[in-house]
């Protein structure tokens, strides 16, 4: 559910803090996202952001690594 404000996670430069709008996956990464605290309304910022490299992200009080093909599912405003 893409709005003309949202963008994806991966398309966030890193030190930005955005809001999770929705995640547009089935269920069974809907559910492993939960579970980590990544559910939409939650705020997260974005450590390191590469083209290379992990995609690096801080929720509440701790910091997860992403692959890329995760973060472009999560859309952030």
């Amino acid at each position: 559910m893409k709005d003309k404000h949202s963008r994806t996670l991966s398309e966030v430069p890193e030190g930005e803090t955005v809001t999770v709008v929705s995640i547009d996956s089935g269920r069974g990464l809907r559910s492993r996202l939960t579970s980590m605290g990544i559910l939409p309304k939650t705020e997260l910022k974005v450590l390191r952001n590469h083209r290379r490299g992990p995609f690096v992200i801080a929720v509440k009080m701790s910091r997860m690594v992403l692959g890329r093909g995760v973060a472009d599912k999560i859309m952030v405003l």
